[in-house]
């Protein structure tokens, strides 16, 4: 649930007004002519032909605009759900929410009989089918789409347009307002888009108040303070520009611990020294007169560039961008040893043909450890030397030096190749004028200032596919291997994590060593303290790690603490929150710091709010952190994050399994207030379990290894609740086994009677309780010396399931009476009926049917009147299975319908499926024939869409069930 937020304006102007010239028409920018049209930027809004049609009740409403905002996809009712009432819903929501779909069916099929929106029920929810134009948000985005690359005025308009739809904040009329916070980005995006538009416009005097108002509501946005900045200095308030800088400054180091990023310094810089740049106007400059020349600096390509063949496509792109009034500049970023020059240089020389005007090429130097970064008046004396200008012509100001190059290659055709950039200053005054010219800059950090500053275009660069890391092996080395040794070859390219440095290395390697096989090179990178020393070559000061630790070494301090204190952390991906337990820092923090990280490559984001490392960094971020700090300093960064497992482990697993209240309270209940969030929701607890159980699995091992035996079990027993509900076989008894001994070498006995228990129930569930007998004994020994009625009675269901298992139903039965003996000295109605369940599924196995019917009886008004009623459909269908068994054919067929009843009513497929089999079955002993094929024809019909096995015997049945017979 989203908290409200109150109304603000949203985009400075009066809504609906547009200046000439402003408005582009096109069909998702207008209103549709016939059919309906729906708002979420404000109150819920329906509309047909331009009239208000009311949604009276507040739960339609939230309920429509969570639809609408998931428009054409299927949105679980579980999700509904929580979002119409949290953390507390009622117990007939689900049945709400039906009523309120339809309702809203009525409501729209009125409002517009064509059907130009329609709710389909899809399991597992609903589905709101509806052009996507007729959503004001998605309108929204067209118009922002629509507005890149236009002229200025025309820009400013579409984005004045798209944010005059928001009528307040979104769902206003909803409460909670289960809403994106994506929404208020892409609003605020484009109320940047719009203002950088006017300050292009020259309306800066105008803009200065409503940007004031937003830096105030918005402070650490720093665009909206950068064009703060330009609009008080062009409008003559320089000491004002400065005094925002400042102000911005003083609060994100006070509140946030860190420094303003490199564009908003770079543009205080520029104020301080008052930059002619910044008024937007150059003094002239006559060129000098100069030789024709052609440039070739290109350095020689890497022959044989393998698996880029994506990359180079997009690449090809950037030359059908030419012409269109603007330098077309291509970034190409990622992390160090993937090959962003070999790219770059190549596709250069593969289109030379593109550039008779020639090609440029510097090395920055961005990221070097020996040497400093190359200063852009320095790369300019060059680049204007090869145009043919002679060296006393050459400006002595970078500002003359960069307007003569624009001049000279304003109208040539050239492509200009920087490769490893530090930052986008150092690139800006390099970029040349005129629309012929290609600018491929090569960096390890995003240079977002480019992207936003000179339009530029981004390519990620990532490490290659396995397949084609095995061919530049082949290719590098000059032989075969994957022929020969295709398992080791793959191994080697594995372990070289398929970067390109990497894998070239260790061709170099098998090369200088010709009596060496892939085999040797494994053996000696097989020690992962030493691979990436081994990934080096000596005589040419080649090497993985030194990469590496050039990107590490020009981070800022409060990252480079960042990634160190990440090589402590085990597991393979990880969140904000995660980082912010490791790091004692604010989750927000962590999450800047990550995506600073991932900027510089060093971190990799494969999806939103997700992070990793690539294995060569992690081996070097492991490195950093023993040689950089202290086996204290290590020890509890380690322990910080056993307490975000245990701490967000309870409350997951309190929201899955009741076991963990029930059963080990203390694990539920952390010692300190965690300052990362906790998940709410049973949605919520399975998606933190879903993401993070690698991580658990390895978060055990390391804890165990380094003896941390009392954590050891708790979070194993904690990966039991997940089990519960996403089976995970093998790999979790391991780690249970695990858990258990821990808990042996701690001497703690209630842990091992717990890890002992879930075993028992693991097996269960595959149907191999009796492969668990010699645990359930353990556990049923350890509970008696405990003697607490609560772990006597988990383990007597235990050790009963594992007798019957083992093929003791007899002994299997003493045990459920004994236990039922328990729970009724316990008054616990809900517990003698589940164990009643299991004394008539006894009774049934040792064809007892008249004392299995007792003890089913018993358990269904047991259930009827204290338990769910899914436990009590269950309990109705086993009863009409054995009257049926007994010749009870009325009592059977009247169980039976009623156990259909339940499971269409609670929308439980399989279930219904299973009680119309019975039904059927009864039916057809009392000669019912028709009517036995009709409910079997449901049960397959059923049976079908839950893809079950089942479906197959019902087939068979049919065969055989002729209803004229």
């Amino acid at each position: 649930m989203i908290a409200r937020h109150r109304a603000h304006r949203l985009d400075g102007q009066q809504s609906g007004s547009h200046m000439a010239g402003e408005h582009v028409e096109g069909p998702p920018d207008r209103r549709p002519e016939t059919g309906l049209e729906f708002g979420v930027l404000g109150p819920v809004q329906v509309l047909a032909g331009g009239r208000q049609i009311p949604v009276n009740r507040p739960g339609m409403r939230g309920l429509l605009g969570m639809l609408l905002l998931e428009a054409n996809q299927v949105v679980p009712i579980d999700r509904l759900v929580d979002g119409l009432w949290g953390e507390d819903p009622p117990a007939t929501a689900r049945t709400i929410v039906h009523g309120y779909v339809s309702r809203l069916r009525r409501l729209l099929a009125q409002a517009d009989p064509t059907g130009s929106a329609r709710i389909h029920t899809r399991p597992p929810g609903y589905l709101l089918a509806v052009e996507p134009w007729r959503v004001d948000v998605n309108r929204v985005r067209q118009l922002v789409r629509s507005a890149r690359g236009r002229a200025p005025a025309d820009r400013a308009g579409l984005l004045r347009e798209a944010l005059g739809l928001w009528r307040g904040p979104v769902l206003a009329d909803v409460p909670g307002r289960p809403v994106s916070a994506g929404l208020e980005e892409l609003r605020l995006g484009a109320l940047e888009e719009r203002i950088e538009a006017e300050l292009e416009l020259g309306r800066h005097a105008e803009l200065v108040g409503e940007l004031r108002q937003l830096v105030t509501e918005y402070p650490f946005r720093e665009r909206l303070v950068g064009q703060l900045m330009r609009a008080l200095y062009r409008a003559g308030r320089r000491a004002d520009a400065l005094a925002a800088y400042q102000q911005f400054h003083r609060r994100a180091v006070a509140e946030l611990g860190m420094d303003p990023g490199p564009e908003l310094q770079a543009l205080h810089e520029q104020v301080l020294r008052d930059d002619p740049a910044l008024r937007g106007a150059g003094a002239g400059v006559l060129p000098p007169r100069v030789g024709v020349l052609a440039p070739a600096q290109l350095p020689s390509a890497v022959p044989g560039l393998i698996g880029r063949a994506a990359e180079l496509a997009w690449l090809d792109g950037l030359l059908g961008e030419r012409g269109r009034g603007a330098t077309t500049v291509g970034v190409v970023v990622g992390a160090a040893g993937v090959g962003k020059t070999a790219l770059a240089v190549t596709w250069g020389h593969q289109r030379v043909d593109e550039f008779p005007d020639g090609q440029l090429f510097a090395a920055l130097r961005g990221f070097d450890d020996g040497r400093p970064p190359v200063a852009p008046a320095d790369v300019l004396a060059r680049f204007l030397a090869t145009l043919g200008v002679a060296a006393r012509d050459v400006p002595a100001d970078l500002e003359e030096r960069a307007a003569l190059y624009r001049t000279l290659l304003a109208r040539r055709r050239v492509l200009v190749v920087l490769d490893d950039a530090g930052d986008s200053d150092q690139v800006r005054p390099l970029l040349p004028a005129g629309a012929g010219s290609v600018v491929l800059v090569t960096s390890r950090r995003r240079l977002d200032g480019l992207v936003a500053g000179s339009g530029a275009r981004l390519l990620a660069v990532d490490t290659l596919s396995p397949e084609a890391a095995v061919e530049l092996l082949d290719e590098a080395s000059g032989t075969a291997w994957s022929v020969a040794e295709p398992e080791s070859t793959s191994r080697l390219a594995r372990w070289c994590g398929h970067l390109p440095l990497a894998l070239r290395i260790a061709a170099a390697r098998l090369l200088a060593s010709p009596h060496w096989t892939i085999a040797d090179l494994l053996a000696e990178l097989s020690d992962e303290g030493a691979r990436l020393r081994s990934l080096s070559v000596e005589d040419a000061d080649v090497s993985v790690g030194r990469a590496l630790d050039v990107s590490y070494r020009n981070l800022r301090p409060e990252l480079a603490e960042t990634f160190r204190m990440l090589g402590v952390l085990p597991g393979e991906t990880f969140g904000a929150h995660l980082v912010a337990a490791l790091c004692s820092i604010d989750p927000a923090l962590a999450d800047l710091r990550l995506r600073a990280l991932a900027g510089a490559h060093l971190v990799t984001q494969p999806a939103e709010d997700r992070f990793g490392l690539h294995d060569l960094v992690r081996l070097h971020a492991r490195q950093v952190a023993e040689a950089e700090l202290t086996e204290r300093q290590r020890s509890a960064a380690l322990d910080n994050v056993l307490d975000y497992y245990l701490t967000t482990g309870a409350q997951a697993g309190r929201l899955l399994c009741w076991a963990v209240e029930e059963l080990a309270p203390s694990l539920s209940r952390p010692a300190g207030r965690p300052t990362w969030r906790l998940p709410v929701t049973r949605q919520e607890a399975l998606v933190w379990f879903d993401l993070e159980w690698p991580n658990l699995v390895a978060v055990v091992d390391v804890a165990a290894r380094t003896g941390r035996h009392d954590r050891v079990w708790r979070l194993a027993l904690l990966a039991h609740c997940y089990r519960v509900v996403r089976a995970t076989g093998e790999q979790w008894l391991a780690l249970v086994r695990q858990g258990l001994d821990s808990a042996r070498a701690c001497g703690d006995r209630l842990g091992e009677l717990l890890l002992l228990s879930a075993i028992c129930q693991l097996r269960q569930s595959q149907g191999r309780a009796g492969d668990a007998l010699a645990e359930a004994e353990q556990a049923h020994r350890i509970a008696t010396g405990l003697a607490d009625t609560r772990y006597l009675r988990m383990t007597l269901g235990d050790l009963a399931a594992a007798l019957l298992g083992h093929g003791r139903p007899t002994a299997a039965l003493t045990r459920y009476r004994k236990l039922l003996s328990l729970c009724r000295k316990e008054s616990d109605p809900v517990g003698q009926a589940r164990v009643l369940d299991e004394m008539a599924r006894v009774e049934r196995l040792l064809d007892r049917l008249e004392p299995a019917a007792e003890h089913q009886r018993q358990a269904v008004e047991l259930h009827r009147d204290f338990g769910t009623r899914a436990d009590y459909g269950l309990a109705v269908n086993t009863l009409a299975e054995i009257s049926a068994e007994l010749g009870e054919l009325a009592e059977a067929e009247a169980l039976a319908r009623t156990g259909v009843d339940l499971a269409a009513e609670d929308g439980i497929t399989f279930r219904e499926a299973q009680v119309r089999q019975t039904l059927s079955q009864v039916l057809a002993a009392r000669g019912e024939l028709a009517e036995a094929r009709a409910e079997l024809l449901r049960a397959l019909a059923l049976y079908e869409r839950v893809n079950s096995p089942n479906a197959e015997l019902v087939r068979a049945t049919l065969v055989n069930l002729d209803p004229d017979g």
